[in-house]
């Protein structure tokens, strides 16, 4: 039986699962969903939690496009530890833990990396050179993160052992 089905389909529980995965594995997962919550440190060392837009560069980095004023972004320049939660676009899909460095890129030095960024969720754009104003126009900056270490891709659930 696929995962994922729920009890109302089946009749049966459905059992909630973690599987680990490889670096390539993780990446291929991480590359179609773009809904996330970020994690960064806030200065007391408390979490601080924003959901973001995220995609995956050609270098297999997270890509998060925000301002240099956000609390985030002045967290990750403070502390660079970061944790972000993948989430799948249907509420009870799959979702994965990532943990990594970030570095905070600001204009002019994040333009191509915009590109990359917009690429990852978008795809092409009709015009690079007006998408590159925008980007200057509103002041923006890239945080890009170094995969270091995931969790499980998991999903919710009944324990295997309460599921039979």
């Amino acid at each position: 039986m696929p995962r994922g089905i729920w009890w109302k389909e089946t009749g049966m529980p459905r059992t909630a699962t973690a599987d680990r995965v490889s670096r390539e594995q993780l990446l291929e997962f991480l590359r179609p969903r773009h809904h996330a919550l970020l994690m960064t440190r806030r200065r007391d060392g408390e979490p601080q939690l924003s959901p973001v837009s995220a995609g995956v560069d050609a270098q297999g980095r997270i890509v998060v496009a925000t301002y240099p004023q956000r609390a985030k972004t002045r967290n990750a320049r403070r502390d660079a530890r970061v944790s972000l939660c993948f989430l799948s676009d249907d509420w009870d899909g799959a979702w994965v833990q990532v943990d990594g460095t970030a570095e905070v890129l600001d204009l002019p030095d994040a333009l191509d990396a915009f590109v990359d960024y917009y690429r990852s969720i978008a795809g092409e754009h009709p015009d690079w050179q007006d998408y590159r104003q925008a980007m200057v126009r509103q002041g923006k900056s890239l945080l890009r993160v170094t995969i270091e270490r995931w969790g499980p891709v998991a999903t919710g659930g009944f324990p295997p052992e309460l599921s039979r």
